[in-house]
């Protein structure tokens, strides 16, 4: 978990990447987490953005 949101934005970013999967990114007491978006399941969240590797163009 972390407080910084970009730095939790650019982590989902990178282990959507890397994992290949849809990655979730979501806020819980106030602090940031990351998690491949199928285990998400209906947890108590809010949800801040979901990246999809496959709708983001090439890493430059």
């Amino acid at each position: 978990m972390s407080h910084n949101l970009a730095l939790a934005q650019s982590n989902a970013f990178e282990l959507a990447r890397t994992l290949m999967v849809p990655v979730t990114l979501f806020e819980i007491d106030g602090e940031y987490g990351i998690m491949p978006s199928d285990e998400l399941d209906d947890a108590d969240v809010l949800v801040v953005y979901e990246y999809d590797p496959y709708l983001v163009g090439p890493a430059h």
